[in-house]
């Protein structure tokens, strides 16, 4: 059969095209080098050729076998399935069933009618009315078209998905050139400002009696003096950093594998980020976060959340001295506080159709799922700086450990950040109540 002769001579086109295929990829790996240009170019154009002879090849077995399975329509009633490696399990097994099909259907008995002794005149012109079969696209196959189905490949790639990321809008984000960054913060301040009389007398102030300041004159008009103390403080650039292997050959059969690579590594460091910023403990080289920063203010639970919230309200403005910006929560509290009710049930948040930004006492609600479900973090959140010194950059590398001759790379992704809460008071924790 011509199909059949067409299918053997593609069959061996392939298989000489997917040799010369091996050969320059072999070549290349037992020398431990990457192709050449001039091998690159050679391998893509086999590799356009040997795809071309594949679809070829496909197409005519598939004529080949749907030639046979009209030839045999007649021949196969009573003939025994036959199975062969090359054949989809099941496939002769369901051409036989479409002949019985056609030829058992009233259509084909209707066109036959005319012959009586059941034999089509050589000349004749035969034909049928449509006849309805489905026994080939239908069975024991894996797909509903059996054989014919070839799956479709969509190119998408599901990741598991990451948490959001907020606590880097919130705080005031600066440049560094340096390793170190210093700044000063005041430890004491004592006012003494106060309404004073004009003086009404010239007379210099006396010595003390024994030792000590001098002794300002009755009715001087002396001015009260204040008194101000300061501290210089350091902030250390630390390193967050994660790195993955990959090879050469996966980089480059696939497209889009070293940008999910790049995009994944960078969202893990921002996600540590994010930790280190709220929980660093500050010991090794973990930064020192909020919350564990020495001199933030705490508030116990007391009554209710709403309660507890508005006396950390209250702690922020006296003792921090400043006009808190936003409270921090986890969603699990956030949760909490979407549903409260009063005590005619209706929710203190406009529940579900509420619109916009989330506040409590006038506090835009943030969330993070870095922040413990116990506490929320409420303050200026101005009042805590980080200094970018190096911001997330991407790196690939064959030199590592014994990469270069594995024709391997390594991918890494790393930021430099110091960190530093100028003003402690200026934040305060505050139970929750949720666990």
């Amino acid at each position: 059969m011509a199909s059949t002769a067409r299918i053997a001579r593609l069959k061996g086109q392939s298989d000489l095209v997917l040799k010369a295929m091996r050969d320059i990829a072999s070549k290349a790996d037992e020398e431990a080098r990457d192709l050449t240009d001039a091998e690159q170019g050679e391998f893509d154009a086999f590799k356009a050729q040997a795809t071309e002879l594949v679809a070829n090849l496909q197409a005519a077995r598939e004529d080949v076998e749907i030639m046979s399975a009209a030839e045999t329509l007649s021949k196969q009633v009573g003939v025994e399935p036959v199975e062969s490696d090359e054949e989809p399990k099941g496939y002769r097994a369901r051409a036989k069933s479409l002949g019985l099909q056609v030829v058992d259907s009233l259509q084909f008995k209707n066109a036959m009618a005319p012959y009586k002794e059941g034999t089509v005149p050589e000349r004749a012109r035969f034909q049928t009315d449509p006849v309805s079969v489905k026994g080939l696209f239908t069975g024991s196959a894996d797909t509903s078209g059996g054989a014919f189905v070839v799956a479709e490949q969509t190119g998408i790639v599901e990741m598991l998905g990451r948490k959001e990321l907020t606590i880097r809008d919130l705080v005031s984000v600066r440049r560094t050139g340096s390793d170190t960054v210093e700044y000063v913060a005041q430890t004491s301040h004592t006012n003494a400002a106060a309404t004073v009389p004009e003086a009404t007398s010239s007379a210099s102030p006396t010595a003390p009696g024994t030792a000590g300041a001098l002794v300002p004159a009755a009715g001087g008009g002396y001015k009260p003096e204040g008194s101000w103390a300061f501290e210089r403080k350091t902030a250390v650039v630390k390193t967050i950093a994660e790195w993955v292997p990959a090879t050469k050959r996966a980089l480059a059969d696939v497209a889009s594998l070293e940008g999910l690579i790049n995009d994944e590594l960078a969202a893990d460091i921002k996600e540590a980020e994010e930790g280190q910023i709220l929980n660093g403990d500050g010991t090794g080289e973990n930064l020192t976060g909020i919350n564990s920063w020495s001199g933030v203010q705490t508030q116990t639970y007391a009554t209710d959340l709403l309660t507890t919230v508005r006396k950390a309200v209250t702690k922020a403005r006296i003792v921090g001295r400043v006009a808190p910006n936003a409270i921090v929560v986890n969603p699990a509290v956030a949760e909490a506080i979407d549903l409260l009710q009063d005590l005619n049930g209706i929710y203190r948040f406009g529940g579900p159709q509420a619109i916009g930004q989330r506040t409590i006492w006038g506090l835009p609600v943030i969330e993070s799922e870095s922040q413990p479900v116990a506490t929320a973090l409420l303050g200026d959140f101005q009042k805590a700086v980080l200094w970018d010194r190096e911001q997330t950059t991407v790196t690939v590398t064959d030199s590592h450990a014994d990469f270069f001759i594995r024709n391997m790379v390594a991918i890494l992704a790393e930021e430099r950040i110091g960190f530093a809460v100028t003003r402690p008071t200026a934040f305060v924790k505050v139970g929750t109540g949720v666990s």
